[in-house]
């Protein structure tokens, strides 16, 4: 169920996100002692976006206590997620959208890690891409093409022929010298993402320009985002990929690793 400020939210609440769908939101995974890694660059996030989105300060005591009653009742893991948006807006006015508000929905979290993730490119660039926005019909199609194609999931390679990142993931990569390489690129600014460069000591990290054919030709690639961890790539198009090496264990384990924070 989902919950408008602590209340079940009704079809008419969620009317203007069926209808037009302006808002933004961020997931997170929760493990059974309710604590959440990353919580407070979840909440930096939501912080940041509002303001984008809506020019608005947003009250994170507020969401924070928001979680919490959504939690109250909820045992094992789970991803929660926040969606911030004005229930008053209408598709003709977005510049009066001035109040947005907090729906929370909670569902069950899959195990880590998950299964290795076989990918189709799809040229595609999303809009705005350094907020996590609920616009997400060609993020979906570009996912639909893929799935069609036999993949798991698009991997989004730009006009520019750069890869840049995943359906609804950060992709990395490991070089022949055992460095973790992110695309420097227009992407999603991830939360896992961040923990990770922040969390492996003894790993270097590097942000470069990746083209689909040297994507194609690392020695191991990998999907992460909050609710999955980090998940390697089988294979990349018609390209298989190793989805066992030693930074990617070790990537992995770093990050289950990190302690969660406390609502």
């Amino acid at each position: 169920m989902a919950t408008l400020d602590k209340e079940p939210a009704s079809a008419d609440d969620l009317l203007p996100l069926a209808l037009t769908n302006y808002a933004h939101f961020t997931s997170m995974r929760v493990d059974s002692d309710q604590s959440i890694r990353g919580l407070s660059l979840h909440l930096e996030r939501l912080v940041r976006d509002c303001k984008i989105v809506y020019g608005a300060a947003l009250d994170t005591d507020r969401v924070r206590e928001q979680i919490r009653t959504a939690l109250a009742e909820k045992s094992g893991p789970c991803v929660v997620r926040v969606t911030i948006y004005d229930p008053a807006v209408d598709m003709g006015h977005p510049a009066e959208a001035k109040s947005p508000k907090a729906l929370v929905a909670v569902r069950s979290a899959g195990p880590l890690p998950p299964a290795p993730l076989r990918v189709q490119s799809v040229q595609y660039e999303r809009d705005l891409p350094q907020v996590k926005h609920c616009g997400l019909f060609g993020t979906l199609y570009a996912r639909r093409a893929a799935q069609l194609a036999g993949a798991d999931d698009a991997l989004f390679v730009g006009g520019d022929g750069l890869v840049s990142e995943g359906g609804t993931w950060n992709v990395g990569f490991i070089d022949g010298n055992g460095t973790v390489v992110w695309p420097d690129a227009r992407v999603l600014p991830g939360v896992t993402m961040a923990l990770l460069r922040q969390h492996t000591d003894g790993i270097s990290h590097q942000a470069s320009a990746v083209t689909l054919e040297q994507a194609k030709s690392m020695a191991a690639a990998f999907a992460t985002n909050t609710s999955i961890g980090v998940r390697a790539l089988s294979a990349i198009d018609d390209v298989s990929l190793p989805t066992e090496h030693p930074v990617l264990n070790a990537l992995r384990d770093s990050y289950l690793s990190i302690p969660g924070e406390t609502l």
